[in-house]
């Protein structure tokens, strides 16, 4: 059987990464086009997947007015650029993979949604959270009884102070104006995992959060007038140092994410450049930036269970963790394990997670999302798709419901 034809719309840091599975498995899947705006990462692609000359361009539209001529697109542009090549790429019959969130307003989700129905295109968000070799066993084990029906989950995101400074406050996804806001952008991932391993739809929600350190008024005295880290008296007291932090991760050699992102030239000479001049030298007391560093997620599911979701920053860069309480045991993981406590037993069992080879980013999600999409669409079979196209928009309503509830400071409840 050929392998699947794929065109990738945005060759940055998340198209390299879902696009790495083609040179992994040739035989499942070729890269025949690319269309990315900046020439580093447009030319970096062509040449890593042998790609024709032609069909090397600089705009996705100029893709999207040809007859079709591969099998599939990979849609991984900035939040706010995803539904305008979602719908074009589905009108020209193209099977479609999409980078979460869908979209940063609901109507535009709806649109993505309604044009991949009417097309019956193969259609993926990049919810990779549930492909990974720890949710499958998780669901596996909820799934088979262990722990009775949920009754509630008490589910943490430590996105990591160094990770919220990087993404989030000098980041590509600081400003909810350029981006979209910080439980979209971050967490849809998680309201999504909740909604999966509960197994039912979300009726009602409330949620809590603020930017409550990142903000001018709570820049140390000692930083003085200083904007950039390279000018800073404070700069070796500071936790947010971006000098330490980018020099340390290149004196280290680990010239991948996040160090590709803010320079192309790995040298001391080019990451100081880079923080003299770009985006990720800057104080993060002196950002445009204005999404949360910290928010509370409660939800109510139809079935009678709950869940409570807690994103915050200020924190150590770690695995998420979760608790599920059923109503004969308990379920307790970290990414790496399981705990369970048995009711009746009373006994204690740890489960360890291996992963397979090839697992890598999001806990091998990345590697899993791409795998069974490529193996959906060779196969014309849905069903190996984990997020399709009517629950990824049922769990961003959730998430666009939560965030109104945060915003208007009430509970919001889901009408589907």
């Amino acid at each position: 059987m050929s392998p699947v034809t794929l065109l990738v719309i945005g060759a940055g840091n998340r198209g390299k990464v879902y696009a790495r599975y083609a040179l992994m498995h040739p035989g499942q899947v070729r890269v025949i086009g690319v269309a990315e705006p900046r020439e580093f990462f447009r030319t970096r692609m062509a040449q890593e997947h042998d790609i024709a000359p032609e069909n090397v361009v600089a705009d996705w539209q100029e893709l999207a007015a040809r007859p079709r001529f591969a099998d599939a697109v990979l849609i991984t542009t900035p939040d706010a650029q995803h539904r305008d090549p979602a719908v074009a790429f589905a009108n020209q019959g193209y099977d479609i993979l999409l980078e979460k969130p869908m979209a940063p307003d609901l109507e535009s989700c709806q649109q993505i949604v309604d044009a991949v129905l009417a097309n019956k295109s193969i259609f993926a968000v990049c919810h990779v959270l549930r492909y990974t070799t720890y949710t499958q066993r998780l669901k596996a084990l909820v799934t088979s009884g262990l722990i009775g029906d949920i009754v509630s989950i008490q589910h943490l995101e430590p996105v990591g102070y160094w990770h919220y400074a990087h993404s989030f406050v000098r980041g590509n996804w600081r400003n909810e104006a350029e981006s979209s806001f910080m439980l979209l952008a971050k967490s849809c991932h998680d309201i999504d995992w909740l909604r999966y391993i509960v197994g039912s739809r979300c009726v009602q929600v409330a949620s809590y959060g603020s930017l409550l350190l990142f903000r001018k008024e709570n820049k140390p005295v000692a930083a003085g007038d200083a904007m950039r880290c390279l000018d800073c008296a404070y700069e070796p007291d500071c936790p947010y140092s971006a000098k330490r932090f980018y020099n340390k991760r290149l004196s280290e050699g680990q010239i991948g994410w996040p160090l590709d992102v803010i320079t192309t030239d790995f040298s001391m000479a080019g990451v100081e450049a880079a923080l003299r001049d770009g985006p990720y030298g800057r104080c993060v007391y002196e950002c445009d930036n204005d999404v949360v560093d910290h928010q509370v997620v409660n939800l109510q599911y139809e079935n009678g269970a709950t869940a409570s979701f807690t994103m915050i920053a200020t924190s150590e860069t770690r695995d998420r963790e979760t608790i599920i309480f059923g109503t004969q045991g308990e379920l307790r993981g970290n990414g790496k394990q399981f705990v369970h406590y048995d009711f009746l037993t009373e006994q204690t069992n740890t489960y360890e997670i291996e992963h397979l080879a090839g697992e890598s980013g999001h806990g091998g999600g990345d590697y899993g999302v791409m795998k069974n999409f490529v193996e959906a669409v060779t196969r014309r079979d849905p069903s190996l798709i984990l997020s399709g196209p009517e629950e990824s928009l049922e769990t961003h309503l959730t998430v666009f419901a939560a965030e109104q509830s945060r915003r208007e400071n009430r509970g919001v409840q889901l009408a589907f």
